[in-house]
């Protein structure tokens, strides 16, 4: 494929509410046991109040969202770049979209705008990022 099947201005979303045993697995996988995702009295003391995700909780959501939804099967993150202007907390329900901002007319890459918003609708990351669709050689 020379392209990817997806327009400008096409939206995906994908929804993930965090468990304490998402965060454990994170940990685990990834080594980050940062007392902000675990221990609720450290975390108490901070201007977070309280218990939160790993960042990458999000942002595998986001992962997801590509390879799962739009643009689909095979797609990869090549550029990223996020802000996250809220936290995450354990118990959040967070709803990932994508945007189509460009899609490349020789090659099956795109450019897409990101949002992950909370039960609350406030926004918890916001960025953009391209992407590439791998497809097995024929």
């Amino acid at each position: 494929m020379d392209h990817l099947d997806i327009s400008v201005g096409q939206t995906a979303s994908r929804e993930l509410t965090v468990t304490p045993e998402m965060i454990e697995s994170y940990a685990q996988i990834t080594g980050d046991r940062n007392p902000l995702h675990f221990d609720a009295a450290f975390t108490a003391k901070t201007r977070f109040g309280r218990l939160m995700a790993q960042g990458g909780i999000a942002t595998g959501l986001l992962h997801a969202l590509v390879a799962m939804d739009m643009p689909g099967a095979g797609t990869v993150f090549t550029k990223q770049a996020w802000t996250f202007p809220r936290p995450v907390y354990i118990g959040d329900t967070i709803t990932a979209e994508a945007t189509v901002l460009s899609v490349n007319p020789r090659r099956p890459m795109a450019d897409l705008a990101f949002t992950v918003t909370n039960q609350d609708g406030e926004e918890v990351l916001k960025g953009e990022a391209t992407v590439f669709q791998a497809t097995p050689e024929e």
